[in-house]
């Protein structure tokens, strides 16, 4: 079986569910600005979700009904889980917010939409790498320091070396010891050797 036009990365999913896994976080970085999932879906979804935005920017009609048709629509909610109503006292939805609130505040840039922070954290099972993925309207800084590529592998080296250097300074105590103690018992066999000569002569 060929593999050819087979782009992206799978996810584990089929085609259906990854298009709907695609979708959801679309809305939902659109809704609250930034979302924390894992690199892998990060880096899949950052094409996506800046085609839309591109989209936007054009702010017609042919534009509006091609994000509905790639990114459906759905209502946004506060942290009430509360339905948020517009200016007109209608429910506010995501493809509103994209067109009326995301997409100006971008009018100036000409792609790099969206920024992926790393994180120190891990998800439990699989260990994958959790990162934030965010649109640059976002205000907040990356908070924090650097996470080290190769933090376990160093601190795993620096105890293997601190294991090896107790061990050598043990085995030099011991031989020293050893020495000294041959030391003091050749010192007791010659001080009785000539004890027993004393005597002889005596």
């Amino acid at each position: 079986m060929s593999s050819h036009m087979m782009r992206g990365r799978q996810l584990s999913r089929d085609t259906e569910h990854r298009k709907a896994l695609r979708r959801n976080m679309a809305q939902s970085l659109f809704e609250h600005g930034a979302i924390r999932t894992t690199e892998a879906k990060a880096k899949e979804m950052r094409p996506f979700i800046e085609k839309l935005i591109t989209l936007a920017r054009r702010n017609d009609l042919t534009a509006r009904r091609r994000v509905v048709q790639l990114m459906q629509d759905r209502r946004v909610t506060d942290e009430d889980q509360e339905f948020i109503t517009n200016d007109k006292g209608r429910e506010l939805t995501v493809v509103q917010r994209l067109f009326n609130e995301v997409a100006p505040k971008l009018s100036d840039r000409r792609g790099g939409y969206t920024r992926i922070i790393k994180t120190a954290n891990y998800r439990s099972g699989d260990a994958a790498s959790i990162v934030v993925l965010q649109l640059v309207t976002e205000e907040s800084a990356p908070k924090g320091t650097a996470r080290r590529s190769l933090g376990l592998r160093r601190k795993r080296n620096e105890r293997r070396h601190q294991f090896a250097g107790r061990v050598l300074k043990k085995g030099r105590g011991e031989g020293g010891a050893g020495t000294a103690q041959s030391g003091k018992g050749e010192g007791a066999g010659a001080a009785t050797a000539t004890e027993e000569d004393a005597g002889d002569a005596s």
